[in-house]
């Protein structure tokens, strides 16, 4: 379960512009060899996330499939979206290692 200081450094991503969200989007930015890290909202289409599941192990992209559409979006201060794109390398990992339970550093 995401708790509410990784949504926050979801939400200092998206202020730094390094996030893209929205499936198209995603899937651009992934082609464009740009999105470090995806992460789904549990409650969205199991078409959408076999499709990114697919997509990011075929491009070696770690991949988050938790929580709600609405936290998620919240989170980003946008309305329904289900799916982010991570494209900054520090804070994929910093949110890849908060959300295994380890503490972000810095």
């Amino acid at each position: 379960m995401i708790n509410s200081k990784l949504l926050g450094l979801i939400g200092l991503a998206m202020k730094a512009g390094v996030i893209c969200y929205g499936a198209d989007s995603v899937e651009q930015e992934i082609y464009k060899g740009k999105v470090k890290l995806v992460i789904i909202a549990k409650d969205s289409s199991e078409r959408t996330k076999n499709k990114f599941t697919n997509i990011c192990n075929e491009k070696n992209i770690s991949i988050i499939i938790d929580e709600d559409i609405e936290s998620l979006s919240k989170s980003i201060g946008k309305s329904n979206k289900a799916i982010i794109g991570i494209k900054d390398v520090n804070f994929a990992n910093s949110i890849k290692r908060k959300y295994s339970g380890g503490e972000v550093i810095g």
